[in-house]
């Protein structure tokens, strides 16, 4: 077992690669009484096309089914894991996001009972195609529900603008149409690819022995058989660094307008520590332009064009990236324009205030620093690090380094009108004929 210190922070993290594959990280956290577990797979909504595992050539399955796999991994032929969970105390969860599926529990006892129930049920498949069809009512009820979420259909809407085919921009939980499609024999065939302990990660952070956890979950593997481990081939057609569409309205229910700007990244091939320093620095930059104190922000807030519901933010995963910039709105075009004229004005290197810079850099370490100290913060977040090739606990260092030309070098990459996109929500009295 390796032992990876880092200093700064007073933290050793423990790590081992099982003989099956599985990477297992401990973080011991001593006084704590709450520990997480999170078991994820490298697998989320935009692996649509890839190569089963044992087979040449690539298939394209249903929209949503990695989502739908989620649902159905809880319920087994003996009853829901839900129960058994909560029959050791331990609260359980699960979410599907674009590039990952996360199984996890929290607890403050009976810890090796609910890791085993963990890996089990995770590790166990069982679908029928009487138990698919069930689910398929309640999956199409999430969906629905999603339909008729404003603030959800303003985020959609702002990534179908930007791209042309990645799947990125299709949602998580598929169509009503796309899951009608789903079979039990779809759902063993992407279990069977992506969940193979090769392509998955298990994290412990909270009150425990990393010597004997270790060992209990090596055992468990032991008594496991899996297939020889293979790549796993994904495919994605080219994706054009400009955005599909440029302007688009969607007409709900609601009493107020609702507005993104969308901003598509162009370095989307970064893992690792340039991936890291990318990200850091363009957040940087949103909240320099962006931030509660800012020029913009005070100008527009006063102006009444924005309101509480103003946020900004930037994602970034391998293959594709894009920061949101947007709020109700009074008037939405007045907002756009504002926000576009602060772009154009941060096109000049010099617009990036040393001192703002250095303020946003303190600030920043300050929320990594407390949020390290938050054990659901750190579980939540560690392995979508670990699968960017990039460290969670490197994030304050990272920060400390980066300098004005780093932000302003970096930032130019998601810049352009091009690069740029409005989505708006308005409401149904201002639908047009």
């Amino acid at each position: 077992m390796q032992a990876i210190e880092f200093n700064q922070l007073g933290e050793t993290l423990y790590y081992k690669k099982l003989n099956n594959g599985l990477d297992v990280y401990i973080l011991p956290k001593k006084g704590f009484s709450k520990t997480f577990v999170t078991f994820t797979t490298k697998y989320g909504s935009i692996d649509r096309t890839f190569v089963p595992i044992g087979e040449s050539e690539a298939i394209t399955v249903p929209d949503g089914i990695a989502h739908f796999l989620e649902h159905k991994m809880f319920e087994k032929e003996e009853g829901d894991v839900f129960q058994k969970f909560s029959e050791s105390g331990a609260s359980a969860n699960a979410f599907t996001s674009f590039t990952r599926t996360a199984y996890l529990f929290s607890a403050t006892d009976h810890i090796y009972t609910s890791t085993e129930t963990l890996l089990n049920f995770v590790q166990e498949p069982y679908f029928t195609e009487k138990t698919v069809e069930k689910e398929k009512g309640i999956i199409g009820q999430e969906i629905t529900m999603y339909d008729d979420q404003p603030d959800w259909r303003l985020y959609f809407g702002a990534i179908e603008n930007m791209y042309h085919t990645h799947p990125v921009k299709i949602d998580i939980a598929g169509t009503i149409e796309s899951i009608d499609k789903i079979t039990a024999d779809h759902l063993y065939t992407c279990y069977n690819t992506f969940y193979h302990p090769s392509n998955m990660l298990l994290f412990v952070v909270g009150n425990v022995d990393q010597t004997e956890m270790m060992a209990f979950i090596e055992d468990n593997q032991n008594k496991k058989e899996f297939p020889e481990p293979t790549p796993i081939e994904r495919h994605f057609e080219e994706e054009p660094t400009d955005v599909a569409i440029k302007d688009r309205v969607l007409n709900m229910d609601v009493q107020k307008p609702k507005v993104y700007v969308g901003l598509k990244a162009k370095r989307v091939d970064l893992s690792g520590d340039e991936m890291l320093k990318h990200e850091l620095a363009v957040q940087i930059a949103l909240e320099c332009l962006f931030g509660r104190a800012s020029n913009f922000y005070t100008e527009v807030y006063e102006g009444g064009l924005i309101d509480e519901s103003f946020a900004y933010d930037f994602s970034l995963e391998k293959g594709y990236g894009f920061a949101l910039i947007g709020s109700d709105s009074k008037d939405p075009d007045k907002l756009v324009e504002a926000i576009k004229n602060e772009l154009k004005k941060a096109e000049d290197p010099s617009y990036f205030d040393a001192e703002a810079v250095e303020r946003i850099k303190r600030k920043k370490i300050g929320f990594f620093l407390r949020a390290l100290n938050s054990m659901e913060f750190i579980a939540n977040q560690f392995t979508r690090y670990e699968f960017n090739e990039m460290n969670l606990f490197d994030a304050v260092p990272t920060i400390e380094k980066i300098t004005v030309e780093d932000i302003v070098k970096e930032f130019d990459t998601i810049q352009g009108e091009t690069q740029q996109t409005v989505f708006k929500v308005l409401p149904m009295s201002e639908k047009k004929a």
